[in-house]
């Protein structure tokens, strides 16, 4: 796998949030699903052809997970979605490929990560349940929903 380490600027984003178990993966998929048909209504998307999915490890059986496109300062919000503003960070980028076994793509970003100058960022006021506990990702608008390729962020700081 290739890794990119790059810096992003803090940006608007707009769509649901998800909070549920592990065994609760088939609703979230219907929260990106509706998120993914609602997107006209955010007629000042950035990029309008990429979804992201802003997950959350603050729980030991499951996770937060925003399904948001970035947006302009003038979207408005519309009714029943929500706005997030993600500070700026720096990254480590890597993709996703078709074909590939997910679970054993964010293992080999943790075993690169701990053996880096680099280690995942954490808020200081907030528990964590995953080595990898924020994970943000970017889907194209043509993916397969089975077989999924998608470029992965994982926040970082310098190992002290």
């Amino acid at each position: 796998m290739r890794y990119e380490i790059l810096k992003k600027p803090e940006y608007r984003a707009i769509g649901l949030r998800w909070e549920g178990s592990y065994q609760e993966i088939p609703e979230l998929k219907e929260t990106i699903r509706m998120v993914n048909e609602r997107r006209q209504e955010l007629e000042h998307a950035v990029e309008p052809d990429i979804q992201l999915g802003l997950s959350y490890h603050l729980r030991p059986d499951g996770f937060v997970h925003y399904s948001v496109y970035e947006v302009t300062e003038e979207q408005r919000i519309p009714e029943g979605m929500l706005e997030i503003r993600v500070p700026e960070m720096t990254y480590l980028t890597t993709k996703h490929e078709k074909g590939q076994d997910i679970g054993q793509t964010y293992m080999d970003i943790d075993r690169w990560l701990k053996s880096s100058d680099y280690q995942p960022f954490q808020e200081a006021d907030k528990d964590y349940y995953d080595s990898l506990p924020i994970k943000h990702e970017r889907y194209p608008e043509d993916r397969d929903m089975a077989d999924p390729d998608f470029e992965i962020l994982i926040p970082i700081t310098k190992k002290v």
